[in-house]
Parts: structure tokens; C-alpha cells; sequence
């Protein structure tokens, strides 16, 4: 016996989705017209970036529309890294890969995996992230990371990800989406120091990323 819950939930997820079928169908996909995430500031909080790239085959691998790829250094020299990965609407708006696959393959051994609370100036309330711990050896690697859609929409899970991407393509034509990804490294003596400089470093980026979103057309 299906629930009432259950049904209306189904129905209101097949609306959603011959909306959005109708929306490709008549107003076809948006497509990049300006860029912008590359023009996210060089400074965040205390840390001042750098711009970096991965090795070629990498980018040919992710096939995002955009990448941003820095190493920020605190005014006490403490490392963190930044990676975006845009997807316009055109691509879907989301990634497949995430780090519970690339950091095994690239011999890192996955401590602890959770979701982390930010409280940032957009979210005063707080927003959910995913958090990783991971070793290799006696260096740990302290990460945070999420999906983004509409600029102002932040989840943890692509589940999340993929209902904004309905409703956001049923009622204005665009599912783009990015995945956005915090690391810094740690000794076992210092995690507790990082995993907080990583929150805070998160909910700056998390802040300023509307401002510089990619516009669609």
C-alpha cells in the first residue's frame, strides 16, 4: 500500500520532471557566456593564493566546463588548496567523481568520512558539507567538500544536487551546477587546528562564489 506521502512525493517529482522535459524542448540549453570563477580574489581571509594546474589528462578526465585550481598560504604559512569544477547546463551540472574514489587511487587511506556544520554569512544558520580525514603514512589530509547549483544553493549529497537541478531547469532553464573542494595537510599533532582553519576557509568560499558565478545564456 503506497503512502499518501509517498504518492503525492512521485507526483510531484513527475511534474517536475515533464517540466523540465518541456523546457528542453522548447527554450533548448543555456550555454556559457561569461566565466567569471577565475576572477574569484587571490585573497581570502588571511591566505593569498596562487594559481595552479592539474596535468592535462585530469582536466580530460573531469570534462568540466571551467576549472579553478589555487594554493592558498596563510600569513602564518599554512597551506590550503582550492578546486572548482564548473558544469554548465549543458553537461548536466554535476560531477562523477569525488574524493572517496580519486584519494584510495592516489594511495590516501580514508580515516573518517562525515558531514561538517559552517556557519557562514549567507547561511547563518549553518549549512552541511562533507568532510574527509585521510592518511598516507604519518600526513593526514584534512578535506571539505560540496556541490553548488545557482550559485546560492549548497548541498553535501548529489541526491540534493539533482532535485535543484530539476526545479531549476522546470522554472528557468538551467541545472549548472560546480563541485567544490578544500584540502590542507596536517600531522597528527595538528588536526584539530586544521579541520577548523578548513571550516572557516570553506564558509569564505562558500560566501563569496555567488558573486562570481558563471552566466548562462
Amino acid at each position: 500500500m503506497i503512502s499518501n506521502k509517498t504518492f503525492f512525493t512521485s507526483v510531484f517529482l513527475l511534474a517536475i520532471t515533464a517540466a523540465a522535459v518541456m523546457a528542453i524542448t522548447f527554450r533548448g540549453i543555456p550555454e556559457v557566456v561569461e566565466t567569471n570563477l577565475e576572477n574569484l580574489s587571490l585573497t581570502i581571509g588571511d591566505c593569498r593564493g596562487t594559481d595552479d594546474r592539474f596535468p592535462e589528462a585530469v582536466y580530460q578526465e573531469l570534462k568540466a566546463d571551467q576549472h579553478v585550481y589555487r594554493h592558498y598560504v596563510s600569513s602564518l604559512g599554512e597551506r590550503i588548496d582550492l578546486y572548482i569544477g564548473y558544469y554548465g547546463t549543458a553537461k548536466g551540472g554535476r560531477t562523477g567523481h569525488n574524493p572517496h574514489g580519486c584519494l584510495p587511487g592516489a594511495g590516501w587511506g580514508i580515516v573518517e568520512s562525515a558531514k561538517a556544520r559552517l556557519s557562514t554569512s549567507t547561511f547563518p544558520e549553518g549549512v552541511d558539507v562533507n568532510y574527509i580525514l585521510a592518511r598516507q603514512g604519518d600526513l593526514f589530509t584534512v578535506l571539505f567538500y560540496w556541490y553548488q547549483s545557482a550559485g546560492t544553493k549548497v548541498v553535501s549529497s548529489g541526491v540534493q544536487q539533482n532535485l535543484n537541478k530539476l526545479i531549476g531547469r522546470a522554472f528557468f532553464n538551467r541545472d549548472d551546477g560546480a563541485y567544490v573542494q578544500i584540502s590542507t595537510f596536517a600531522e597528527s599533532g595538528s588536526l584539530e587546528q586544521a579541520k577548523e582553519r578548513g571550516k572557516l576557509f570553506a564558509g569564505e568560499v562558500i560566501d563569496l562564489l555567488p558573486g562570481y558565478w558563471p552566466v548562462e545564456r
